[in-house]
């Protein structure tokens, strides 16, 4: 099976290379900017006489090889950078007119410093054991801690379809996309669920839990120190300024140790079963705020913003992701099967009564008398759900073939609705 997936390093240029890397994003922006104010003006509508006139990124081109000619500014960054900035405006038009977001907005400094560059223009080579360089158009070779090397054929170099060069709260980083063989392997028998939680994140139906580190709740007091901090200064000021980078630096870090759990979590499951349940949750719904309007103000709306926050930084819907593409590529499917009452729900009798959850960990069945920790027993009830389903024959027959690779992609996520048994007045 062909993929392309793409591999994040750490760059460290030189204060020469991160002047020019801030230039050619604020370059890059600008002409994003300007495309965008130009359609928003003239877009359809007829332009110097005649037919209307659509901006796409290939009429723009030509107007950009003009802008190019007139200031040396400009002209001094990589036109490729530009032509994909017009291209991405081109993208996001696109999802606009389908629905699938909102109108596009102008890019903003320090928000959107970030660019991108063909596959053609890049190139790599290694330095020693821990460090290599790329070679970024106009800038030249910026070192990057290799943290792992790039996939390729042996005897020949990775084929880089394109790289994404971004400025974070903790620096420049680099995406480099590569396209790769991922090697056909029998897909693995077993099935597990996964329940998602805020108290303990990731509870499995084997029994066994996921939790964030310690080291994540102390940064989060440290987190919120750091924003009242804020809230006492001067907005626009440099000691704002000052305060709002070590806030950002410390989310920053807090991004990274939820993606690493995330990724540990998502390549276990994908390497060792071919099934995975999962609820079918609206993580965008369950998180929007409880504020109401003036007419209809809100109620509990502190308590719901803490809710909202926790399952933000546990990051729910950011492991669905990484999830989703690993078990596309190991030949395993994902199940999402209906949340109602599934943490309510014995896993050995099917009894449906929310007087069995005694607490936010204990669950003792009102029924039989069951004792479980009450997520492992959401697990247990979400991987049931999906196994006694109609369309799990299509995924027993999926798994039982074998096959993997591109099979997978058109049943890899199928929906289950709720088979729960309930109790009379539960």
């Amino acid at each position: 099976m062909e993929t392309i997936r793409g591999f994040v390093y750490s760059l460290k240029p030189t204060s020469a290379q991160e002047h020019l890397l801030t230039q050619t994003a604020g370059v890059v922006r600008l002409v994003y900017n300007l495309a965008l104010e130009q359609r928003r003006i003239w877009g359809g509508r007829p332009y110097g006489g005649g037919a209307p006139r659509y901006f796409g990124s290939k009429g723009l081109s030509g107007e950009l090889s003009d802008l190019r000619e007139a200031y040396d500014w400009i002209r001094s960054v990589s036109q490729t950078a530009q032509n994909q900035a017009l291209v991405d405006l081109d993208r996001a038009f696109t999802n606009f007119f389908e629905g699938r977001a909102g109108y596009p907005t102008p890019r903003r400094k320090y928000a959107n410093d970030a660019f991108r560059q063909a596959g053609r223009e890049i190139q790599t080579r290694k330095i020693n054991k821990r460090w290599s360089e790329v070679k970024i158009p106009k800038i030249g070779w910026v070192k990057y801690r290799d943290t792992r090397a790039l996939p390729h054929a042996e005897g020949c170099a990775p084929d880089i379809r394109n790289a994404t060069i971004r400025r974070t709260a903790s620096g420049w980083e680099i995406s480099i996309a590569v396209r790769y063989e991922i090697e056909d392997r029998p897909v693995p028998s077993a099935a597990q669920g996964v329940d998602r939680g805020v108290a303990i994140p990731f509870a499995l139906s084997d029994g066994t839990t996921w939790l964030l580190p310690e080291a994540m709740e102390a940064r989060q007091k440290t987190i919120r120190r750091g924003q009242k901090i804020m809230s006492r200064r001067q907005r626009g000021s440099k000691r704002y300024a000052k305060a709002r980078r070590r806030v950002a630096r410390l989310k920053a870090r807090d991004a990274r140790t939820r993606a690493h759990l995330h990724h540990v979590l998502s390549r276990h499951l994908a390497d060792t079963c071919g099934m995975v349940a999962i609820e079918d949750l609206k993580t965008c719904n369950m998180t929007a705020s409880a504020k109401g309007t003036v007419e209809e103000p809100g109620k509990n709306v502190r308590q719901k913003a803490g809710l909202n926050g926790s399952i933000l930084n546990v990051g729910w819907y950011g492991f669905e992701l990484k999830l989703s593409y690993k078990m596309e590529e190991t030949g395993g499917i994902i199940v999402k099967v209906d949340p109602r009452n599934t943490s309510r729900t014995c896993a050995e009798c099917g009894a449906v009564d929310k007087e069995s959850r005694k607490s936010q960990a204990a669950f003792v069945c009102t029924t039989c008398g069951a004792a479980e920790n009450a997520d492992i027993n959401a697990a247990k009830n979400i991987l049931a759900r999906a196994l006694r389903s109609p369309e799990q024959e299509k995924a027993v027959e999926h798994v039982a073939s074998g096959r993997g690779g591109q099979g997978v992609s058109s049943q890899r996520s199928v929906k289950i609705p709720d088979q729960s048994v309930h109790l009379d007045g539960a």
